[in-house]
């Protein structure tokens, strides 16, 4: 392709490392490098859509209705993929979520997207 002056490039075969007698990771699972690794937990108590004109509007003390009535489960997402719901708890004067159900759904894609 790019010859400068009719000249022939040099071709050396790849020397690839041995990996035989290489010590394997350690620890006994492989899932033990992916413990530490921070993950992006959202619990989304509900949404709604508002025009401008009625975000302009609000002020402290005003209220945005939700698409959830109170007492339905809440969303639980995991790196914006949804992975379970629950319900709000309060312990001590901090809020909570009780998982009450795991989306197997998400679960098969995920696989399904690591085996591809």
């Amino acid at each position: 392709m790019g010859k400068k002056n009719n000249q022939q490039e040099e071709v050396k075969k790849v020397e690839l490392q041995d990996f035989e007698g290489t010590k394997n990771v350690e620890g006994d699972n492989s899932m033990d490098l992916l413990k530490d690794i921070p993950m992006k937990v959202v619990v989304e108590l509900g949404r709604t859509v508002l025009k401008i004109n009625e975000l302009m509007e609000m002020g402290v003390g005003s209220i945005i209705e939700l698409d959830k009535m109170s007492g339905d489960p809440v969303d639980i997402f995991v790196n914006g993929k949804p992975i379970a719901k629950g319900e709000v708890v309060v312990i001590d004067e901090d809020f909570g979520v009780r998982i009450t159900e795991i989306n197997l759904k998400a679960q098969r894609e995920n696989k399904d997207d690591q085996n591809a």
